[in-house]
């Protein structure tokens, strides 16, 4: 059984009545949408024409949004409703970045994020959902599409070959259908988003000029759509640093006479205290950005094991485990089993670097994210923010020069290839145009004032400090190393929310 829509834009009139219902059954809040109503206009004066797509959940039958959250928030029920409990939401929003059509949204009162539910309380009753009941037109038809005798199934096969569904290529397995639409209605990016729409000024979330570099639709454009917030901000390009760190002190442990950190405190203890403190620091920033911080426990009384946010919580405890246990070797003078520790909790800093990247390929909606580049440039920026964190420790500082200048100089690479490289999806190609090397707006001069101080400066410091014996530059071009990857971090989790998705 899998219920879903067809919705008929052949008598569809975009008169908002299944919005209005949606809002009115639902206690849906002010700015907040389950289902909305998208205008378009084609043409120029005095030949345009307006076309409409009515927009919501597409109850995928395999839903992202299920698959990612980490508390068991959100499940496919037997009937095939993707629902969602509210209460057991902890405001993570990981679900939003997993979701493809920009379905789900926080409800800022409550800290839980909310979504169509197909009126499951209404279909439990044998009623229809209340967007169906209203509508003038009877433009939305709602059923079970393995039912070959209900009216979607019928309408479905009469119609073969003439409907439309959004964003197929993600392979979700969308189940509304879009009978007469406008094309371009459902292909996100490709109409021209002017500042104002047809009765107010566009929601203002994502500022950002569009990229000249992206072709547009000719006169297409979009005057009336719902705005949708980059949900993940500085709390989680924060986060890549402070786990880069923690990852880095933890890779290059075991090689802390190798690189010459000082007899005692510093080649003992400091690698694992450095690791520890940033790892918890990476906790923090992550039950921080909780729109419902104090009910992180969930994650260990519910947690959900297909998600990467519970994997990767399980590797920064066990990270965590591995690091006291050095220690306490170290204190107990155990030290073959405390250098023994250190290769385990390198292992483990190559699981707490790239975790993320498996993160991200659960993030349907953002296609940049799901690069393939994403794990090895993790990898690269943990030896990076390592050998950052030893330099101005070391004794003899020029093998750790010249590994944070070769790990500069590829993650400089990786910058570029993935901005240059050819990137599958129309939301890939559209998110990394937000990234060039050199250009305006503040996503591109982020980036390239980050290149600049995080990549150039460093290394020219780094070179003299060796060649001239300048010690005292090496601290600086340490600094400069680290702040330079969190302004990229920053661009590329900002980036790949920018391309709309409906």
């Amino acid at each position: 059984m899998q219920y879903g829509f067809l919705l008929d834009h052949r008598r569809c009139i975009g008169c908002h009545a299944c919005t209005v219902a949606c809002k009115s059954e639902n206690d849906v809040p002010l700015g907040s949408f389950r289902t909305w109503v998208k205008y378009q206009e084609k043409g120029r004066f005095p030949a345009v024409k307006r076309h409409v797509a009515v927009l919501r959940c597409n109850h995928c039958t395999k839903a992202p949004c299920v698959t990612i959250c980490p508390v068991n928030a959100l499940e496919k029920r037997k009937d095939g409703i993707v629902d969602l409990d509210r209460d057991a939401c902890i405001g993570c929003r990981a679900c939003m970045q997993g979701c493809p059509y920009d379905a789900i949204y926080l409800n800022e009162d409550t800290g839980a994020a909310e979504k169509c539910h197909y009126c499951a309380h209404r279909i439990e009753k044998q009623l229809e959902p209340a967007c169906v009941v209203v509508c003038p037109e009877s433009a939305i038809v709602a059923g079970d599409l393995h039912d070959p005798k209900s009216k979607i199934s019928q309408m479905l096969k009469e119609h073969e070959g003439e409907t439309l569904q959004r964003r197929v290529e993600q392979n979700t397995g969308p189940n509304v259908h879009y009978l007469g639409v406008e094309p371009t209605l459902l292909k996100p990016g490709e109409a021209e988003r002017p500042q104002t729409y047809i009765w107010s000024d566009r929601p203002p979330h994502k500022s950002e000029p569009w990229p000249e570099e992206l072709p547009l639709e000719p006169d297409t454009r979009t005057v009336l759509d719902a705005g949708h917030k980059v949900e993940w901000g500085w709390h989680v390009s924060l986060y890549l640093v402070t786990k880069g760190l923690s990852a880095g002190a933890a890779l290059l442990s075991p090689f802390a006479a190798f690189f010459a950190l000082p007899e005692g405190f510093l080649r003992d203890y400091m690698p694992e205290m450095a690791s520890l403190f940033f790892l918890v620091a990476t906790t923090v920033l992550l039950v921080h950005d909780l729109a419902r911080p104090w009910l992180f426990f969930r994650l260990l009384t519910r947690p959900n094991t297909r998600s990467w946010l519970v994997k990767g919580g399980w590797i920064l405890t066990a990270a965590g485990l591995g690091l006291v246990g050095a220690m306490a070797a170290r204190f107990f003078e155990l030290d073959e089993l405390a250098q023994t520790l250190r290769w385990v909790n390198a292992v483990l800093g190559l699981g707490v670097a790239g975790y993320t990247a498996f993160l991200f390929q659960q993030c349907e909606g953002r296609d940049l994210w799901q690069s393939p580049l994403v794990l090895p440039h993790l990898l690269v920026q943990a030896v990076l923010c390592g050998a950052a964190l030893f330099l101005p420790f070391s004794l003899a500082p020029q093998l750790l020069a010249v590994l944070l200048v070769g790990a500069l100089n590829l993650h400089l690479l990786l910058v570029v290839v993935e901005r240059v490289k050819n990137h599958p999806t129309a939301n890939a190609r559209q998110a990394a145009a937000f990234l060039p090397v050199i250009a305006a707006g503040p996503i591109p001069r982020a980036m390239h004032v980050g290149n600049a101080l995080g990549v150039v400066l460093p290394c020219v410091l780094l070179v003299v400090a060796v060649v001239a014996n300048m010690p005292l530059l090496v601290a600086p071009a340490a600094m400069l190393a680290l702040f330079g990857l969190w302004l990229w971090e920053h661009a590329f989790v900002r980036a790949g929310q920018l391309p709309p998705l409906s």
